[in-house]
């Protein structure tokens, strides 16, 4: 994989992860979203209007752009492995941001994925 097509991918992913954790504290700002037919629209409005959701958004799309240019670069089989990255990204900042609980069985979760993403990048 040259160094490039690495460069998109890696940046994708961790646009996206980052579109997550914004969302995360988006929705820690909102509270239980519930979508009810009665309190839909109300709903919305309220999603719409939170900073954090809008700024997951935004990187959501930025992170379309750089993810496409990526792909361009490498078979799709070797560019989508590599989101899983973004769990490893996710779950030090969740950790770290929101004080989540990550065990050891989801870190040795994370850390066979670690390993499949390298076989995977490996083999182009």
């Amino acid at each position: 994989m040259s160094s490039a097509a690495f460069f998109f991918l890696l940046t994708g992913v961790l646009l996206n992860a980052a579109a997550q954790l914004l969302l995360k504290a988006g929705t820690n700002r909102l509270g239980v979203v519930t979508l009810a037919p009665d309190t839909f629209a109300t709903t919305l409005t309220r999603i719409a209007a939170e900073g954090h959701v809008v700024g997951g958004l935004v990187l959501y799309g930025i992170s379309v752009i750089v993810w496409i240019a990526g792909l361009s670069r490498v078979p799709v089989s070797v560019a989508y492995p590599m989101l899983s990255l973004g769990y490893i990204v996710n779950a030090l900042a969740a950790q770290y941001l929101f004080g989540e609980a990550v065990t050891m069985q989801r870190w040795l979760g994370i850390g066979f994925i670690i390993v499949g993403v390298w076989l995977v990048a490996r083999s182009t």
